[in-house]
C-alpha cells in the first residue's frame, strides 16, 4: 500500500464524538411527527446521512416533518451540543498530527453543513485544523452514499480519487468513498457502530485510532 496523497476525513463519528447525541434527539424528533423508532433505528438507518436525505426517506413512508425541517434542527444544534457537549473521537488529534508531520495534505468532508462543523470541530478544538479545507454535502448534489462529495473534494484539492484515503464511520460514508475509487478506511470504536455493515460495505475496518497510522503507510 503506498501513501497517499491526500487523506480525506468524515467528521461526526471519526472526528468528534457526536453521533449518539444527534441520533437521539432525532429519534424524539420522528416520534413526535407519528414515527415509531427508537436510537438504535436512527442510528443504524441515518448515521452518515444528510438531513435532507433524511426527511425524504421519512416521508417518503407518509410521514411528515415540515418545509423548514432542516432549517429548524440545524439551527438547534448549537444549544443541542452546549447541552450534552462535544467530545474529540480519542487519539484522533495524534493521527492528525502525523499526518501533518509528513506534510500530507487533509481535508474534511462530511454530510454536515459547514456551519455545523465549525460547532463541533470549534468545541472540541480542532477547527484549526480543517478551518479551510471543510466539504459539505450542500456543495453537491447528490449525499452520501453516492460519490459526489469525495470527488468534489479531490478534485478541489487537486488529486485523483486513486491516490486519495477516506477515514469513515458509517455505511453510506464507506459505500461513497468506495464508489469514488478510494481506499475507505471505516472506524467502529463506538459499539454502536455497524460493523457488519462497514465490513460489507468494502471498508478496512479499525476500532482505535492509535491503529490507523500503522494500516496507512505515512512516512
Amino acid at each position: 500500500m503506498t501513501q497517499p496523497k491526500l487523506v480525506i476525513f468524515d467528521c461526526d463519528g471519526v472526528l468528534v464524538d457526536t453521533e449518539n447525541t444527534v441520533n437521539k434527539e432525532l429519534s424524539g424528533w420522528l416520534r413526535k411527527a407519528g414515527m415509531d423508532v427508537d436510537y438504535q433505528y436512527c442510528r443504524k438507518t441515518f448515521s452518515g446521512r444528510s438531513m435532507i436525505s433524511v426527511q425524504k426517506e421519512v416521508e417518503a413512508q407518509g410521514y411528515r416533518l415540515g418545509e423548514d425541517f432542516v432549517e429548524r434542527w440545524n439551527s438547534g444544534l448549537p444549544e443541542l451540543f452546549a447541552t450534552h457537549g462535544v467530545e474529540a473521537i480519542p487519539h484522533v488529534r495524534d493521527f492528525i498530527e502525523a499526518v501533518r508531520a509528513q506534510e500530507i495534505p487533509y481535508c474534511v468532508a462530511s454530510s454536515a453543513r459547514v456551519s455545523k462543523m465549525h460547532v463541533t470541530l470549534g468545541t472540541t478544538g480542532l477547527l484549526h485544523y480543517f478551518e479551510d479545507v471543510l466539504f459539505s454535502a450542500s456543495m453537491v448534489g447528490r449525499a452520501k452514499p453516492f460519490p459526489d462529495l469525495f470527488l468534489h473534494a479531490a478534485a478541489t484539492m487537486g488529486f485523483d480519487p486513486s491516490d486519495c484515503i477516506v477515514i469513515e464511520d458509517s455505511v453510506p460514508g464507506t459505500q461513497a468513498g468506495i464508489s469514488a475509487g478510494m481506499r475507505v478506511f471505516s472506524y467502529h470504536g463506538d459499539p454502536n457502530t455497524n460493523r457488519d455493515g462497514l465490513a460489507a460495505a468494502g471498508g478496512i475496518l479499525f476500532d482505535d485510532m492509535r491503529e490507523l497510522a500503522g494500516l496507512i503507510p505515512l512516512g
